[in-house]
């Protein structure tokens, strides 16, 4: 169990982070795809990234296993940049103490001497030829694991935070901790959650920023050492149906089905989230009618559809905001 005890001023210090953090997608990815669980929400993913992985990749199957701990350098705060190159550039300036301490600890947790594998001696001695060996397989990782589906993962967590911003809206920062459920479970002013070891961090003013991640499953994560700045990598919601979406080669009878004065509007109406029922009441029609726009929609790869609470929120997707900045996104009727 996982405990975070908050003050009131910690209260006022919460973040959501506006987008996907390139460490934490990369760590937390890497161990979803040795772990060969989770098929129906990561099977299509892995099946592609095995088949184009280079030899090099390999690597980080030392210093992140598929269960247990990782190195906190791999994840430094990137203070709201989530730029790659910058982000790399932060693992790779690391000080050799931290690198020592970090590596130790994973060695201890995956074998009782404690002794540091050979793969991973040099790194922790801060050898600047394995530290550039790292920055390389990591962006090699990223660009052969993430890039090519870095727009899904986007428009997630989008539709997540799109999500967290109504609840702020709705009721300050008390609503947005309740709504993290069942991941999260909010018992003022403890934030708690299921978790492989029994831990209290008590933040003690410091505030918390609350990361979301695509590749992030079941459970919230943390850094292992306390006195780093405090961060919650949570679980975003994963809608069904993207992977069936084609690409652009198969989305043309959609887009025929897709224009028309309705659904170009509804296009433009969930830039900044809405629900069905939002959606009915501004179009005029039924909440049967909303749901079948938004049903075609997200089949073209326009909008998610996200569960909230008890409602569904409709986000636009890339794609979407593409087409509606287009010359095709000009109502026409039918």
């Amino acid at each position: 169990m996982l405990r975070v005890h908050f003050t009131s001023e910690d209260i006022a210090r919460v973040r959501v982070a506006a987008a996907p953090d390139p460490l934490w997608e990369i760590t937390n990815s890497f161990q979803v795809l040795v772990r060969n669980e989770n098929g129906l929400s990561f099977g299509q993913w892995r099946r592609q990234v095995k088949s184009r992985l280079p030899p090099p990749v390999r690597t980080l199957a030392a210093l992140l296993p598929p269960r247990g701990y990782s190195p906190d350098f791999l994840t430094p705060d990137l203070e709201g940049s989530f730029d790659l190159e910058s982000a790399v550039d932060m693992v790779l300036s690391t000080p050799r103490n931290a690198l020592r301490s970090d590596l130790s600890r994973l060695a201890v947790s995956q074998n009782r001497s404690g002794r540091l594998p050979t793969v991973i001696d040099a790194l922790a001695r801060g050898d600047p030829e394995s530290l550039r060996r790292l920055g390389a397989i990591m962006h090699m990782y990223h660009q052969n694991a993430l890039a090519p589906f870095w727009p899904r993962i986007r428009a997630q967590v989008d539709a997540d935070l799109a999500g967290r911003a109504r609840a702020v809206l709705a009721g300050g920062t008390e609503s947005l901790l309740a709504g993290f459920r069942p991941v999260l479970r909010w018992e003022p002013p403890v934030l708690e959650a299921d978790y492989p070891v029994d831990r209290d961090l008590h933040l003690d003013g410091r505030g918390l920023l609350l990361q979301p991640s695509y590749f992030c499953v079941g459970r919230p994560v943390m850094l292992a050492t306390p006195k780093l700045p405090p961060v919650l990598v949570y679980p975003v919601q994963h809608t069904l149906g993207w992977a069936r979406a084609g690409g652009p080669a198969d989305r043309g009878t959609e887009l025929g089905a897709l224009i028309g004065r309705t659904r170009a509007a509804i296009l433009e109406d969930v830039v900044s989230g809405r629900t069905t029922s939002e959606l009915a009441a501004r179009r005029g029609i039924s909440g049967a009618a909303a749901s079948q726009h938004t049903a075609v929609l997200r089949r073209a790869g326009l909008l998610l559809s996200t569960r909230h609470s008890k409602h569904i929120l409709h986000t636009i997707t890339p794609t979407g905001l593409a087409l509606l900045n287009s010359p095709l996104s000009a109502p026409i009727d039918v």
